[in-house]
């Protein structure tokens, strides 16, 4: 990789060793914030930004195979999470949606981490969060187009 471009090898190791860390503080605090398993939570915040979906487009959406993802959602579904419902659209998938529990219990879960994340960076000034929020953004975003141009040659 050219050094000019995105910075030398050493460095990119460091964002991988910085987002491992990252990846794993967020599953702990997560695991002890609340009685959600860290899958339905994912599971329930795309459903919440995209609206219903079927197990087809979930398991294209979250990258995970659909048999697993039925057992996630049929656990969620058990706990009151989820339920499944007809498409609005008229196709014969079923649609699985956030219930009102769902809704409050994922709520309830998100403010626990904003809380967590607001007292982790009350000594940041409004600009560092702005640049974090838009770098972490952006790195999104290409993780996801990344994802997407890989699946697009394992299909061809």
């Amino acid at each position: 990789m050219p050094e000019g471009k995105i910075g030398s090898k050493s460095r990119i190791a460091d964002i991988e060793y910085e987002q491992m860390l990252l990846s794993r503080y967020t599953i702990a605090q997560h695991r002890h914030s609340s009685g959600m398993d860290r899958s339905v939570y994912l599971i329930m915040s795309r459903i919440d930004g995209s609206g219903p979906m079927s197990i087809a487009e979930l398991s294209h959406a979250l990258r995970l195979d659909s048999s697993t993802l039925q057992r996630q959602v049929t656990v969620a579904i058990k706990d009151g999470y989820l339920e499944r419902i007809p498409d609005p659209e008229g196709h014969v998938a079923r649609k699985i949606a956030l219930t009102r529990y769902g809704n409050e219990q994922l709520a309830d879960a998100r403010g626990t981490s904003i809380d967590a994340l607001e007292q982790i960076m009350e000594d940041w000034s409004a600009k560092d969060i702005d640049q974090f929020a838009h770098l972490l953004h952006r790195f999104n975003n290409d993780i996801e187009d990344y994802s997407q141009m890989r699946r697009g040659l394992k299909a061809e």
